[in-house]
């Protein structure tokens, strides 16, 4: 993220960017908390019900106004604790009383998880990706696989041996690269893609591939935990 200087409490107001702020990328907002700009889908949007309730938006779909959020959950629960989300919000949305569910760190996770779940079954719909240990390893070995993933309940074993045929494929054996291991098992995997005992996922296409990075990277952010992007990709 980019730190802007000298940021007002006017500059926070949800949802206004700033003039030429937007970018070729994508509309920039800037985080509530932390005062750091970023392109919004790399944020998460928080929004406000008519009664005052804060829900995530992570789509950022809901009507209205909403405030952006770029920390991660351990730096949302702090801010919580302290009171500095409810003041933030307070200024942002300027509205009456505001109420912060406790579970709010939570429900944001599960939303990202969702999210990332929903891609990747349209990307399986859309025939860009791959699942199957025999398939994924013979496609990474002619350097097809453009994104490698394993489920958190995948065997160390059968993620070490895709994690070479992807190397091979890429010519870039003893380099350590490896698939990424969602946070998600392989009973929520297989539920999501429609398929039957989904333990490995491979993206065939760049496009794709690109999509995934974006979600997945969102929700690792949120959690706290890095990844090494897929070649090409940058999370």
């Amino acid at each position: 993220m980019r730190k802007p200087p000298n940021d007002t409490v006017a500059d926070l107001a949800a949802d206004a960017p700033t003039p030429s702020a937007d970018t070729a990328e994508g509309p920039i907002r800037r985080c509530i908390l932390s005062g750091e700009r970023d392109e919004r889908t790399h944020l998460i949007r928080l929004a406000i019900s008519p009664d005052g309730v804060v829900a995530p938006d992570v789509r950022a779909k809901a009507p209205g106004r909403g405030a952006w959020i770029g920390v991660d959950r351990t730096g949302l629960e702090e801010a919580i604790v302290k009171g500095k989300l409810k003041g933030a919000l307070a200024r942002a949305f300027k509205t009456g009383p505001i109420t912060i569910p406790d579970d709010l760190p939570q429900a944001i996770e599960e939303a990202l998880t969702r999210a990332l779940l929903d891609r990747l079954g349209l990307e399986a719909r859309s025939g860009t990706l791959l699942t199957g240990s025999d398939r994924i390893a013979e496609t990474a070995r002619r350097g097809k696989v453009m994104m490698l993933l394993h489920a958190s309940d995948a065997a160390a074993d059968g993620n070490g041996k895709l994690d070479q045929a992807w190397r091979v494929g890429n010519e870039t054996e003893g380099s350590g690269e490896r698939g990424i291991v969602l946070p998600v098992d392989r009973t929520r995997l297989s539920v999501a893609l429609g398929r039957d005992n989904a333990v490995h996922v491979a993206l065939t296409d760049h496009r794709a591939a690109a999509r995934i990075d974006q979600f997945l990277g969102r929700l690792l952010h949120f959690k706290g935990e890095g990844a090494e992007p897929a070649p090409g990709m940058t999370i």
